[in-house]
């Protein structure tokens, strides 16, 4: 009986450690669980694309896509010199000063205009005189209008966009003043020349007359800017290579490299 109750007890230790090392070995295989690996699947209705740029592959507008060629293309080839002088525009400084000048002769609204219109006419049914018969000094814009005002030398100073599209509408432009003798200066965007004029973008525009109080101001600025443009063009523009050409061309100069020091080295 005792040999028999020994048995007994030992089988159910036996047993019990058994249990406890199952047991165990479950605990440990749900905590290995517990934070299990979910890959992505980023094939065709699996998981959710990450977001990217994908302005590769937008279909970008017609007139984007010629703004963005041509500007390749002005980079790409050797310009010459009639166009590439639009390149040459004045420094920041001198166009804080020309615009702060230009500011002041901004010409009148269609408000202002009918406002005047009136009191001229509201004066004439009294038959009062008029007091100031001068005429205001304003910018004169539109190139009919500049070309004239060159051709008779009345312009002080002739302000080019260089931006116009196309460019052929002013390219001749500088030169006709060079031969007049007339100050220009090319500055940046067409449209903060259109700002200027109440209109969206202007080409140029030509001051004729200034206040007294002015008249330093635009002198210093003519002789500031006279030297850029006294010459005519003779510098083409350089050419800028695309980043697949600079490789080949940096790969072609290292086996050139590599030849010279095999044979002098």
């Amino acid at each position: 009986l005792v040999s028999a109750g020994s048995a007994r007890t030992s089988g159910n230790m036996a047993k019990g450690r058994r249990v406890a090392a199952n047991k165990k070995s479950k605990a440990e295989t749900k905590h290995a669980h517990l934070f299990k690996k979910t890959p992505k699947d980023f094939r065709i209705g699996r998981s959710v694309q990450p977001k990217q740029n994908l302005s590769r592959f937008v279909k970008w507008p017609r007139y984007i896509r010629i703004q963005r060629q041509k500007a390749i293309l002005k980079q790409r080839l050797r310009v010459p010199p009639a166009v590439n002088q639009f390149t040459n525009t004045i420094d920041k400084n001198q166009a804080m000063t020309l615009f702060k000048l230009l500011a002041k002769y901004r010409p009148e609204n269609r408000k202002e205009k009918q406002e005047r219109l009136k009191a001229i006419a509201e004066e004439k049914v009294k038959n009062a005189k008029s007091g100031n018969k001068d005429k205001p000094k304003v910018l004169k814009y539109g190139l009919n209008h500049i070309t004239s005002l060159v051709e008779s030398r009345k312009a002080k100073l002739v302000v080019i966009a260089h931006d116009v599209d196309p460019i052929e509408m002013v390219i001749w432009l500088p030169t006709l003043c060079r031969k007049m003798k007339v100050p220009f200066c090319i500055v940046k965007g067409k449209a903060r020349l259109g700002a200027l004029c109440h209109m969206k973008t202007c080409t140029a525009v030509a001051i004729t007359d200034v206040e007294k109080q002015d008249d330093r101001a635009l002198n210093q600025f003519v002789a500031s800017v006279a030297p850029m443009y006294e010459e005519a063009p003779r510098a083409w523009g350089a050419v800028g290579f695309g980043i697949k050409s600079r490789h080949k061309i940096r790969a072609r100069q290292r086996e050139l490299e590599k030849e010279k020091a095999k044979r002098f080295g």
